[in-house]
């Protein structure tokens, strides 16, 4: 039996603990994905939207104690003490020698309180705003990347069916080649193609690979596979249009108007005077008895024209900025939709074309060249040429496809109704 030291066996505890731990986090949900899986997967997951919640939170109960008094005030000091004279250093030889303490209170004038719960208010409205514009961006993100995703590995198996269909024409080749009809040359021919084929391949994993980590990205998901059928969106152009003014990114702006709103009456408050109640205790020597003292205090705020007048104005400003910039993002939001929705109408006709006349035109030239190469009339690289022809005509449609779902995705989410 192999005896370890005390640490030792600690130390590999703790290692085995960490181990089974990072196993037990591994997500369950990995495999593959169907399009509004991936979307209630990164909406449960994504942590920036855990994030833009926690800062909800936080704003809402930093609302609690907006308005609130502020908390009491303990004073205890000694007062009227000797330094000098006969009665120096005595705590009982001088009649108004005295130990106080005190309690003392503040309240902010009301237009302060309310103005600070309206500020604590628009505070929530940004965080509030925050989340749904990351809850929109992370939707869009993942969708995208799920959608490309799904195409990629589309156009991935359209190039391992193209690399299959090379092997009819191999034997066609080493047939020829038997008989005499051919040139040795004609036999390397193949090889070159599925070389260039491997080429494609190669940039299209690639493609595939970052969709993949851009979708488990959101997700948690380690291995994302996209499953199912591409989102098939309505694109609206009325109710779209319609919806501008929901837009979470207007909302934000919104609530950030609110919040230069709020400061401006918080700086009109500063017009009002604020006051204080204090309550004081006098302990002296027994011979000279206690004393009791009550005061208010009350600011004067006589200088509005150099102080509070200049930070009114200022929070004015912020506000008339605020409204400016609404405007400007609603513009910048209108101009984005019509400009989208042209690229999208622009997709849709090159995809219309690329189904009904590219690849059909491509498919029976390269059946024609196929069936002259077989009767000897056509050289086996201009057969193997049009048969490349044909697979790059169905990987331009699929990316033609691609594009088209890849704009609904985007403008549906970016302008659509907000979903929760």
């Amino acid at each position: 039996m192999i005896m370890m030291p005390r640490r030792a066996v600690r130390r590999l505890l703790l290692s085995l603990g960490a181990t089974l731990a990072s196993a037990w986090a591994v997500p369950v949900s990995a495999g593959p994905l169907t399009y509004e899986q991936a979307l209630r997967l990164a909406a449960a997951n994504a942590p920036s939207l855990k994030a833009r919640a926690a800062a909800t939170a936080g704003a809402r109960s930093s609302a609690v104690a907006a308005d609130r008094l502020p908390d009491p005030t303990l004073d205890l000091g000694l007062q009227n003490f000797p330094v000098s004279g006969p009665n120096a250093g005595s705590f009982t030889r001088d009649d108004f020698t005295m130990a106080t303490i005190g309690l003392s209170q503040a309240f902010p004038n009301l237009a302060k309180r309310h103005a600070r719960a309206a500020r604590a208010a628009a505070d929530i409205g940004v965080a509030e705003a925050g989340e749904l514009v990351e809850g929109r961006n992370v939707r869009l993100e993942t969708a995208l990347a799920w959608v490309d995703l799904y195409y990629g590995e589309r156009r991935l198996r359209q190039l391992d069916l193209l690399d299959a269909s090379l092997d009819d024409l191999q034997k066609t080749v080493t047939a020829r080649l038997a008989s005499g009809s051919a040139r040795p040359s004609q036999a390397l021919e193949p090889d070159q193609l599925r070389a260039a084929i491997a080429d494609r391949r190669a940039e299209m994993a690639a493609v595939v690979a970052q969709a993949r980590a851009r979708l488990a990205r959101y997700t948690g998901d380690p291995d994302p596979q996209a499953m199912g059928d591409p989102p098939m969106l309505d694109v609206d152009p009325i109710r779209l249009r319609a919806g501008i003014e929901a837009l979470p990114a207007l909302r934000a702006q919104d609530a950030r108007i609110a919040v230069a709103e709020a400061d401006v009456r918080l700086a009109r408050a500063d017009k009002r005077p604020d006051w204080k109640v204090g309550v004081t205790y006098g302990r002296r020597d027994s011979m000279y008895g206690d004393m009791a003292s009550v005061g208010v205090s009350i600011d004067l705020p006589l200088f509005a024209g150099k102080r509070q007048n200049p930070r009114i104005a200022a929070s004015e400003s912020l506000v008339q900025g605020g409204r400016f910039d609404r405007e400007a993002i609603r513009r910048e939001l209108v101009a984005q939709l019509d400009a989208d929705l042209a690229d999208h109408a622009m997709h849709l006709s090159r995809l219309r074309n690329a189904r009904e006349t590219l690849v059909p035109l491509a498919r029976h030239r390269a059946e024609l060249d196929r069936d002259s190469y077989g009767a000897g009339k056509l050289d086996l690289g201009a057969a193997l040429l049009t048969t490349l022809g044909l697979a790059e005509a169905e990987v331009e449609a699929l990316n033609r496809e691609a594009d088209v779902a890849r704009d609904a995705v985007r403008i549906t989410i970016t302008y659509g109704e907000e979903r929760p």
